[in-house]
C-alpha cells in the first residue's frame, strides 16, 4: 500500500482553503464598493474551546454560532504574552496598535506616537483618517488610554451585572446614529465572562455546575511552580482544586458567555434593521484564554494551550468565505487584517500582517511557528506539531506533542528519543527571541526549586500581603 504524505491536517486545511479560493477576491470586492462598516467584538477571558460551532455541545452560544458558520475562523490564534499578571492590557494594546508584545511600552505610558505619520498610526487614528465614525465602549482600567482616546467616543463602564448589557446598548445606539451616514468602526470590548463572571440571575440557572465537563488535564495542583502561583486569578479557589468547585466555576463561566451572546444578538439585529449586515465586517475575537482547572490552575499567567494565550478568533462580512484554518496567527495580525478587507491602507511598520492570503485560499500558512511569553517566568514556541515550554527561573522545560497529546499531559523531555526534538526546539524559540528582541536569558545562574505543595501556596497566598506592606514602606521611605 502506498502511504499519502497528506496529513489529516494539511488535508483539512486544503479543504477549506480550496473552497476559500473560488470565492470572490476580498480586497477587489472592497475596492468596488462603499468602504464596509467595521464592528471588532473582543471579550474578556474567553476560552477558544467555549463556542458551541467549535464542537461545545455544553454551551449555548446561538448568536456567536451564527457567526462562525457565516465567516472564517482561524482555530491557532494567540495572545502573544505579557509582561504583567494582567494579560488584558497588554493584549489590547497590541491588537489596537498592530505591534507586539515586545514593542508597545510607548502605549502603555501614555507617550503617544506621532499619529499623523500613516506608517505607523494605531487602528483607530487609521481608521480616523479614513473618514470612519469611531467609538469604544469598553470595561474600565484594562485599555490602554493614550489609544482609545483616539476613537471619536471612548466609553468606559465598570464590570458589574448588567455591564455587557450596557455596551451593547451603546453599540446599538451608535449603529443607529451612522447607518446611512458615513462608515463606522465599533469596537465593544465586553468585562464578561472575566471573573466574577457578570450575568443577570436567569443565565446562572441555564448551568448546572454537575453537569460541567473537566478537562482530561485537570489536576488539584500544577505539579511544579511555573513563577506565577499566587497571581490574582490562582487565589480565586483554594488549593488544592477540588472538582465540584472548579465544576461551579465553568458553570458561572458558561452563563456570562451566553449572556455575552445574547448580546451579541442584540447588536447583530440592529445591523439587519439598519440594512448594514452585508456591509459590515464583524471581527470575534477574546484578548486571552483562561485555565479553569486545567493543569491545576484557574488563571491565564501560563503558555498552555487553553490556559493563557490561545483565543477564538473569527471574520465575517462581504467577500470573506465559510471555512476555517489551523494556521498560525497573533491577535495584532487584526488590524492590518481589516485594513485589507476594508480597502484600505495599513501602516508600514506594523508587526501584524494581513490574513486575507490565507482567507481567501493563497496561501496555506501564516507564520511556522507562534511565539508567546509571561513576564520573565516563562518562554514558548510552537510549530504545526511540537510545542516546547520554558521555565528559566526554575530550570524546567517541557515538550508536548501536540498532534498525540493536545491536552499537554505527556512532557516529553527526558525521553532520549525527543531529545534532538528538544533541541530543535530550543534553537527555534532562541530564533524567535532574535526576531522579536526577547533578550530574557533561558538559563539563570542560581534557579530557585520547582518544587510545590498545596501547603507552600496558601502559606505564600497568606504571607502576601505583609510583603506587598513592607515593599510600600520601603517605598515610601525612598520618596
Amino acid at each position: 500500500m502506498i502511504k499519502s504524505n497528506l496529513s489529516r491536517r494539511n488535508f483539512i486545511k486544503m479543504t477549506c482553503l480550496t473552497a476559500a479560493a473560488s470565492t470572490l477576491s476580498v480586497s477587489a470586492m472592497a475596492k468596488g464598493a462603499k468602504k464596509p462598516n467595521v464592528i471588532f467584538i473582543y471579550t474578556d477571558d474567553q476560552r477558544p474551546d467555549t463556542i458551541g460551532a467549535l464542537g461545545n455541545d455544553k454551551i449555548m452560544t446561538p448568536n456567536i454560532d451564527k457567526l462562525y458558520k457565516r465567516g472564517f475562523a482561524f482555530t491557532s490564534a494567540y495572545c502573544m504574552g505579557s509582561n504583567s499578571g494582567a494579560v488584558c492590557m497588554p493584549s489590547r494594546t497590541m491588537a489596537l496598535s498592530g505591534r507586539s508584545v515586545f514593542d508597545i511600552k510607548q502605549y502603555r505610558k501614555g507617550e503617544l506616537a506621532d499619529q499623523d505619520n500613516p506608517d505607523i498610526r494605531t487602528w483607530p487614528a487609521a481608521m480616523n483618517a479614513s473618514g470612519y465614525a469611531t467609538m469604544r465602549t469598553g470595561k474600565s482600567g484594562n485599555h490602554p488610554v493614550s489609544i482609545t482616546h483616539q476613537f471619536d467616543q471612548d466609553i468606559d463602564i465598570r464590570r458589574r451585572e448588567d455591564c455587557t448589557e450596557e455596551h451593547a446598548d451603546n453599540a446599538i445606539k451608535f449603529i443607529e446614529d451612522n447607518s446611512g451616514k458615513k462608515p463606522f468602526f465599533l469596537y465593544l470590548a465586553t468585562a464578561t465572562p472575566h471573573d466574577p463572571q457578570p450575568a443577570p440571575e436567569k443565565y446562572y440557572a441555564m448551568y448546572d455546575p454537575d453537569d460541567m465537563p473537566l478537562s482530561p488535564n485537570f489536576l488539584p495542583l500544577h505539579p511544579f511552580d511555573n513563577g506565577e502561583m499566587i497571581v490574582r486569578d490562582e487565589k480565586m479557589l483554594p488549593h488544592p482544586r477540588t472538582k465540584k468547585d472548579v465544576r461551579q466555576k465553568i458553570a458561572n463561566y458558561y452563563a456570562s458567555i451566553t449572556y455575552t451572546d445574547d448580546q451579541i444578538g442584540r447588536i447583530m439585529d440592529a445591523l439587519e434593521e439598519a440594512g448594514q449586515m452585508d456591509n459590515t465586517i464583524i471581527v470575534f475575537a477574546s484578548d486571552n484564554g483562561l485555565s479553569l482547572g486545567d493543569h491545576g490552575l484557574l488563571g491565564k499567567q501560563n503558555l498552555y494551550e487553553n490556559g493563557g494565550m490561545h483565543v477564538p478568533l473569527c471574520f465575517v462580512g462581504p467577500g470573506i468565505p465559510a471555512g476555517k484554518s489551523d494556521a498560525m496567527v497573533y491577535l495584532f495580525d487584526i488590524y492590518p487584517t481589516v485594513c485589507q478587507l476594508a480597502g484600505l491602507h495599513a501602516p508600514k511598520k506594523l508587526d501584524g500582517q494581513s490574513l486575507v492570503p490565507v482567507i481567501t485560499g493563497k496561501r496555506q500558512e501564516a507564520r511556522d511557528a507562534i511565539f508567546c511569553i509571561y513576564k520573565d517566568v516563562q518562554r514558548s514556541v510552537r510549530t504545526d506539531r511540537w510545542k516546547l515550554i520554558r521555565y528559566p527561573q526554575v530550570d524546567m522545560t517541557q515538550l508536548f506533542d501536540l498532534q498525540k497529546d493536545p491536552f499537554e499531559m505527556n512532557n516529553l523531555v527526558g525521553n532520549r528519543k525527543y531529545s534532538k526534538k528538544v533541541d530543535e526546539m530550543l534553537s527555534l524559540l532562541k530564533a524567535q527571541q532574535k526576531k522579536f528582541n526577547d533578550v530574557l536569558p533561558l538559563t539563570v545562574e542560581d534557579p530557585k526549586s520547582a518544587e510545590i505543595t498545596a501547603d507552600q501556596v496558601n502559606a505564600r497566598i497568606q504571607e502576601e500581603p505583609k510583603k506587598l506592606k513592607k515593599e510600600k514602606k520601603k517605598k515610601n521611605k525612598k520618596k
